[in-house]
């Protein structure tokens, strides 16, 4: 009979500590899908930050080779030239 008892306390206590377990399991799972939650915004942040730079990089770019080309219509013309021959060069092989 004391035997049984002390198997249910065991058994008990084993119950306990997976219900423990299982808690802050669920506890864990929750923080970890809250930090992925930041991450996911910071991420998402970080990306529109670096977007508009390479944006209004690229506009300034345009801009400068506008210009480039109203000063010196001509050297646009050969550099232009000069970088089909080439491709027409590649295609061939």
């Amino acid at each position: 009979m004391a035997e049984l008892k002390t198997a249910s306390a065991e058994s008990t206590a084993a119950r306990v500590k997976a219900d423990i377990a299982a808690d802050d399991l669920s506890a864990q799972v929750a923080a970890l899908r809250e930090d992925l939650s930041r991450l996911t915004d910071s991420v998402r942040a970080l990306g529109q930050g670096a977007k508009s730079v390479v944006s209004d990089e690229a506009s300034l770019m345009t801009e400068r080779l506008r210009d480039k080309v109203r000063e010196e219509p001509l050297m646009a013309l050969a550099v232009t030239a000069g970088v089909a021959y080439l491709f027409g060069l590649l295609s061939r092989r």
